[in-house]
């Protein structure tokens, strides 16, 4: 049965400790740069309608170490839904190749193409969830944790895909979680309703930095929104990360963005680069948990069924 990635939801807590503890396996052995051949044969195509540093860099890297190549199709090659229908590219690209990574802006292309391809899609992102980036980022914190229930995780800005994949998967793996943004800018009630039990959404960053053990922000205006860009900065005043905010958090906060950040906006430098900050290790993991996400995809690696949650 084809398997596809364009939400957290589509893994369970069960397969998701499955792909932490393999990455952790595949992560040693290519820290000595002992190449595996399991993607020997196998290409992966790279649709993008966003350029992008970390994603195109880490599923590239990740389709070489494996054995396999990579066919990057930039947003001018393609122009999807307008050159040619989302369904016809979806149809074509499962006779060339064997898994699609999208980057793209709108959630309804991703869902269409995982409908019509018969090959593995991939969300790298599109306007309403970042997957990749929230399996990464919770990789991140299980290396440093392992029980995830322990910990509180807190998200200050913009309820955006970043937000929403975090939310969906502190509900699946269990994890308390706070997100503070300006009003109006909330998460989707859909992914508010599916996490309730797990995440509470507040208006007061303060109440996050206070409680929480892990502070994540991203960008206040992501790529598609720079019209906005005024009037944005205007209303994420007071929800800047820095020093001044940071004099109420726990004495062992950690620090995460998504990247690419706007320094001197969402969050300032001292902050960013300072002991506290895990983002270059989020950074690292898009590759280390891409890696094995599409081993998983391709049915080359599987959950034994006596594994535990």
């Amino acid at each position: 049965m084809k398997k596809d990635f364009i939400s957290l939801k589509d893994l369970d807590k069960k397969t998701i400790i499955f792909l932490f503890k393999k990455t952790k396996t595949y992560k040693k052995i290519l820290k000595k740069k002992k190449w595996l051949t399991l993607l020997k044969g196998k290409i992966g195509v790279l649709l993008f309608e966003k350029p992008s540093l970390r994603t195109r860099v880490t599923f590239e890297t990740a389709l070489k170490q494996l054995g396999g190549e990579s066919i990057y199709l930039a947003p001018t090659d393609v122009q999807m839904g307008k050159r040619e229908s989302v369904k016809d590219i979806a149809k074509n690209l499962s006779r060339w190749v064997d898994l699609i990574i999208v980057r793209t802006f709108s959630h309804n292309i991703t869902k269409e193409l995982k409908e019509y391809a018969t090959i593995p899609v991939i969300n790298a992102l599109d306007d309403y969830e970042h997957p990749c980036q929230a399996l990464a980022d919770y990789y991140t914190i299980w290396e440093r944790e392992k029980n995830l229930e322990k910990i509180k995780l807190g998200f200050i800005g913009d309820g955006n895909n970043v937000c929403h994949s975090l939310m969906l998967g502190a509900k699946i793996l269990g994890i308390k979680m706070m997100v503070a943004t300006p009003k109006g800018y909330e998460p989707d009630k859909e992914i508010i309703d599916f996490s309730k039990d797990f995440v509470k959404v507040t208006n007061e960053p303060e109440e996050v930095v206070k409680t929480c053990d892990y502070l994540y922000t991203d960008v206040w205006v992501s790529m598609g929104q720079e019209s906005e860009r005024e009037r944005r900065l205007k209303d994420f005043q007071g929800f800047q990360i820095n020093k001044e905010l940071l004099k109420l958090a726990k004495k062992e906060y950690k620090i995460m963005h998504c990247l690419p950040a706007h320094r001197g906006e969402e969050i300032t430098d001292d902050v960013l680069d300072s002991e506290n900050s895990i983002v270059l290790d989020q950074a690292e993991n898009r590759l280390h948990i891409q890696r094995t996400l599409i081993l998983y995809l391709l049915n080359l690696i599987k959950i034994p069924s006596t594994i535990k949650k």
